[in-house]
């Protein structure tokens, strides 16, 4: 009997489960917490608690992550230089301040229109080395020729060992700005994707246990775990792309709404007769438009480890994730006392970072190009939780809430205060961890509001309820304006939203919020059996699903008859005949998507291939098309290995 392995690492769990190949039954799950930075305590805490006799036989292992996704979100990235080659028209903000431009680039046919200034890379990459942690390339067209793009790569590469990501390697669209934000993204999630790849593999390899080990991409699909090494950004979306996969295998539904509740964010997404739907316009992830295929879905910074704060009587949720007052009871001896003696702070002085029940922890990130400012807050936090005030007290001052933003920012400062989740605790809907840790901050909580501790804490459930609901409505609605989908849900009129699918609830207690959401919307709601590790699950459900596009067009419209330019993800090609360059094109990408499914461990045998050509001219034209798009797409189970 063989079994497959799912692993979703979250911003918060680490959670696995094992599904038995004769039937598809989940005969085993675990949580454990996500540790930083070593994760893989937390992998190995989580495989160690699972059944050794089951996981021996293991023969897939495949994971999923929401790592990328909150780092992203967070605004936590690895620091990138950017190289833009050519003609670059930037007129919008870049997720890097490192920026230099560079003559070169090519022009639609994919000919040298600048050549290359690999002087001005190589004092860029000597200048930069010791500030940033990876590079991105794009070079102007870099998708028709990537000649310039690889030889920046190159020149990076041997000055200073660091990874570089090139816009082509990405994306075959054009679109200048796109493939730059992609590029550096991209490059910002390699640290953090390497780290967790690495921990999976070491973890699962010293057991003995020989896999074949993939990883869940953002549009559903799966990919070799190597690659995933080199290209982190298809996994932003791979948590919830889990998540969405997860819920329809373990509710047996085929159409449905997701709503997946996870530590750091709550994700939406819509399943449509067990396909899900694929952005045609590329990833939005962080208020950045990325060239990255990825399943339609709705995040929000709202989870159950969200900070929650007050502010002008108000309660505010996220959307920096912290560790819960429950939670921080178990793992810091005596924090729990010295919440109960936390100092008052007046109601002038409060922000998201200085508040009663908010305390900050040294983290064992490496310490690189720090201000003094950032200095002095790190020498007086350590080990053990230190609250704004206390840190006054040492520092003779108080401490910058820009600042301990920056240093957490970088990893450096972990926050702990109260969550969603303390407040379920409170309620009695949710007792995992210290209940009268939670308690005690949410009295301290409450007077700023003035309700007292349980009226707060409905509040707190309610609040995360109405966002799940407005997460849910403003994906169904896109178009509408979020003014108008807050007013329903705040029975603002007597009126509500009606869903007509099943809404199917994912994450850690979700079971405490269902009622509440069956009280703002119309719906269906559903939470299945192991809806706490849905996304472990779904990480074993994606299909190994490869789409290659080849572009042909003529090499001079004046001469459209031969002469036939072939534009694909491995370079530029050039053929006399347009019959040829059709069958190049078709050949390669059949090769290209076999090389992929043989690295997922499909098999050509068990693979679909289907391919497909769209031509553009105009009225009557009588040559060859002005243009030719090939497309081969593969789909291969990767379970299938399950049943040999």
């Amino acid at each position: 009997m063989h079994y497959g392995l799912g692993i979703d690492a979250g911003g918060t769990y680490t959670d696995a489960v094992l599904i038995q190949g004769s039937d598809g039954a989940v005969v085993d799950s675990k949580k454990a917490f996500t540790t930083y930075p070593d994760l893989q305590r937390g992998i190995r805490k989580v495989l160690d608690s699972l059944d050794q006799d089951f996981l021996k036989d293991v023969n897939l292992v495949s994971v999923s992550t929401t790592l990328s996704t909150n780092s992203l979100l967070e605004g936590t990235g690895a620091p990138v230089g950017l190289i833009l080659v050519g003609e670059h028209i930037v007129e919008k903000d870049l997720p890097t301040k490192y920026v230099k431009w560079i003559s070169g680039g090519h022009d639609t046919r994919g000919d040298e229109e600048y050549p290359l200034d690999l002087d001005s890379v190589r004092d860029y990459a000597k200048q930069t080395k010791e500030s940033v942690s990876a590079f991105a390339v794009s070079a102007y067209f870099g998708a028709r020729n990537p000649e310039h793009e690889l030889k920046v790569k190159k020149v990076i590469t041997e000055i200073t060992g660091m990874p570089v990501v090139c816009g082509h390697e990405l994306s075959q669209e054009l679109g200048a700005y796109e493939r730059a934000v992609t590029a550096v993204l991209n490059a910002q999630l390699i640290p953090i994707t390497y780290h967790f790849v690495s921990s999976v593999v070491k973890d699962v390899k010293s057991r003995g246990i020989e896999a074949k080990m993939l990883m869940l991409k953002c549009d559903g699909s799966v990919y070799n775990i190597e690659d995933a090494m080199e290209r982190p950004i298809e996994t932003i979306f791979s948590g919830p792309a889990a998540s969405l996969l997860g819920a329809s295998y373990l509710s047996k539904i085929e159409t449905c709404a997701v709503i997946d509740v996870g530590g750091t964010s709550t994700d939406v997404s819509m399943l449509h007769q067990g396909v899900p739907e694929i952005s045609s316009s590329g990833a939005v992830v962080g208020g950045w438009k990325t060239r990255v295929r990825a399943m339609k879905m709705e995040t929000s910074a709202t989870g159950g480890d969200s900070h929650v704060w007050v502010k002008d009587e108000m309660i505010c949720i996220g959307p920096r994730r912290v560790i819960p007052l429950c939670v921080a009871a178990s793992i810091y001896p005596g924090f729990s006392n010295k919440l109960k003696k936390s100092r008052i702070i007046s109601r002038a002085q409060l922000d998201e970072n200085n508040q009663p029940a908010k305390f900050f922890v040294a983290t064992n990130y490496e310490a690189i190009g720090l201000n003094e400012q950032e200095k002095a807050i790190l020498s007086v936090v350590g080990d053990d939780p230190i609250s704004t005030a206390e840190m006054a007290l040492s520092l003779k001052r108080h401490p910058s809430s820009e600042i301990l933003d920056s240093l957490m920012n970088k990893r450096l400062l972990q926050a702990i205060g109260f969550t969603p989740t303390d407040a379920l605790h409170v309620l009695g809907l949710y007792n995992e961890w210290d209940t009268s840790t939670a308690e005690t901050g949410a009295v301290s909580l409450s007077r700023y509001v003035r309700e007292n501790k349980h009226g707060f804490c409905m509040s707190v459930r309610e609040k995360v309820a109405k966002n799940m609901a407005a997460d849910l409505m403003s994906f169904i609605l896109p178009h509408h304006p979020q003014d108008m989908i807050a007013d329903l849900l705040n029975s603002t009129y007597p009126a509500k939203f009606k869903v007509e699918i099943p809404v199917v609830l994912l994450g850690g207690p979700v079971k405490a919020y269902a009622d509440e959401l069956r009280s703002v919307i119309d719906a269906e709601v559903i939470v299945p059996d192991f809806a706490e590790v849905g996304n472990a699950v779904g990480a074993l459900a994606g299909k190994g699903v490869k789409r290659i596009e080849i572009s042909i067009v003529p090499a001079s419209i004046q001469n459209p008859d031969e002469d036939f330019l072939v534009f694909s993800p491995v370079g530029r090609e050039r053929f006399q005949a347009y019959e040829d360059a059709v069958a190049f094109a078709t050949q390669l990408g059949k090769e290209l998507v076999l090389d992929y499914e043989k690295r997922c461990g499909i098999l050509e045998q068990d693979t679909k291939i289907t391919v497909s050509r769209k031509t553009h001219s105009p009225d009557n034209w009588s040559h060859p098309p002005l243009e030719t798009k090939v497309t081969v797409v593969g789909v291969g189970n990767p379970m299938m290995v399950l049943k040999e």
